[in-house]
């Protein structure tokens, strides 16, 4: 092979592998539409699973905000509405009807959910960097489709979240996560 013949097939092979590893590295859209990775910028960032239409999710919004509040400053918090469906005007719609003031993104690539390995609506994924060191239940208020505690008595995110700040070991959700399953996996 020439030397010239070389040089124009890396010319014409280099920009589709740069475009391919850029457009693998957006995770994740704001609702803007702007690609983001959530993991890039942030020590520990929680990622939480919800959709608009499930219950369990919905009933779980309070106890998503305060916990966000509760470790503003040492975590990064993150709804991620994985229903390829859900448009923006719907996800807005909800943050405003739940009272969210956290950011949201849409993965409609399911990037974030392959990342975290998450299957259902509500669950958490606490990372560290890059790293997972949580994916579960947020608490064991949720016992069954229709059926709640009054109050947890296991805080399993919570946990996570204060064990991954302090750098001791996070220990496993004490239960399955309760909700809905997030549709069209492969």
């Amino acid at each position: 092979m020439s030397r010239r013949f070389l040089r124009v097939w890396f010319s014409l092979l280099l920009p589709g592998l740069l475009f391919s590893t850029v457009a693998h590295a957006q995770l994740a859209l704001d609702l803007s539409g702007h690609p983001i990775d959530p993991l890039a910028a942030h020590k520990i960032t929680v990622l939480l699973f919800i959709r608009s239409d499930c219950p369990i999710s919905n009933r779980y919004a309070p106890e998503i905000q305060r916990l966000a509040n509760e470790f503003q400053g040492n975590a990064n918090f993150w709804l991620v509405y994985p229903d390829r469906k859900e448009t923006t005007e719907a996800i807005t719609k909800h943050l405003a009807a739940y009272g969210y003031k956290l950011p949201a993104l849409r993965d409609v690539h399911h990037d974030l959910v392959h990342k975290a390995q998450a299957q259902i609506t509500p669950e958490a994924a606490v990372f560290q960097g890059t790293e997972l060191r949580y994916l579960g239940r947020i608490d064991d208020r949720a016992v069954d489709f229709g059926a709640f505690r009054a109050t947890a008595n296991e805080h399993d995110l919570e946990d996570a979240v204060r064990a991954v700040i302090k750098g001791q070991p996070v220990r496993k959700a004490a239960g399955p996560p309760v909700g809905c399953y997030i549709s069209d996996l492969e």
